[in-house]
């Protein structure tokens, strides 16, 4: 795959010395000029430099299917288990966790339903805003229908993440509900994005950040995932990915 590398020199250049008070002199002379920044890219160019450095649209539309093998950890618990994702289009998902001492946890999306089960909660249903994230979370072309997906997209400038600029780009869902994605000013990526998530206990705050990208079948994906709440922070690392996998609808349907 061909990566597309781009690197734009954005930020403002400070003046070397300062401004004097005085009224400028009649010697004929001109102040010196300090540089302008550079012209911030648009929302688009952000997006479709995203959409190439992954490697393109066509490589992503040629996947139906995904399956993903790997491990999740919580360090402040000592927590480790086992973790398995299925995904398939347009829009289903299941995310299963195997908690030693604890049990299984399954979250799923069959396409209309959400939901979600635990061993001391139970099984249930998504309503409201938790049921309407699971479907923009769960487009599996999300990565190149994020113009679609939400109503208002609007760069707001270049910030850090960890060591390196991202663009920030605040993102309006339809029902008003509003993230923040980051992407890195040198390779394009998607680094981090910063939601607001509805659950049983009230609204969370959520920091995902995403790592150590990889190809597979002609695209890049993140290989770890670290997610950071108030409560906890909690990290996933696939260890496998298959693409184009046979997964019946059944997989995905409400226990």
């Amino acid at each position: 795959m061909k990566r597309l590398i781009t690197t734009f020199v954005i930020g403002l250049i400070a003046a070397v010395s300062a401004v004097s008070q005085q009224k400028p002199q009649d010697s004929g002379t001109k102040p010196p000029e300090t540089a302008k920044p550079a012209a911030m890219p648009s929302v688009d160019e952000v997006l479709a430099r995203y959409v190439a450095a992954i490697g393109g649209k066509e490589a992503v539309q040629k996947l139906t299917s995904r399956t993903a093998k790997g491990t999740f950890e919580i360090p402040a618990m000592g927590v480790s288990a086992s973790a398995e994702m299925f995904a398939k289009a347009p829009n289903k998902s299941l995310l299963v966790l195997d908690i030693p001492g604890f049990g299984i946890i399954r979250d799923g999306f069959d396409g209309t339903i959400g939901w979600a089960e635990e061993p001391q909660g139970g099984l249930r249903e998504k309503t409201g805003a938790e049921l309407a994230a699971s479907k923009r979370d769960n487009d599996f072309y999300r990565d190149i229908r994020l113009k679609e997906i939400y109503s208002k997209m609007e760069l707001t400038g270049k910030e850090k993440v960890g060591d390196r600029d991202a663009y920030a780009v605040a993102a309006t869902a339809p029902d008003g509900s509003t993230e923040k994605l980051y992407f890195d000013v040198e390779t394009a990526l998607m680094v981090r994005a910063d939601t607001e998530r509805e659950t049983p206990q009230g609204k969370l705050p959520i920091q995902a950040f995403m790592e150590d990208y990889k190809e597979v079948d002609g695209i890049k994906m993140p290989f770890t995932l670290r997610q950071s709440t108030a409560a906890f922070s909690f990290t996933i690392k696939l260890t496998e990915v298959k693409h184009n996998v046979a997964i019946e609808d059944s997989k995905f349907a409400k226990p």
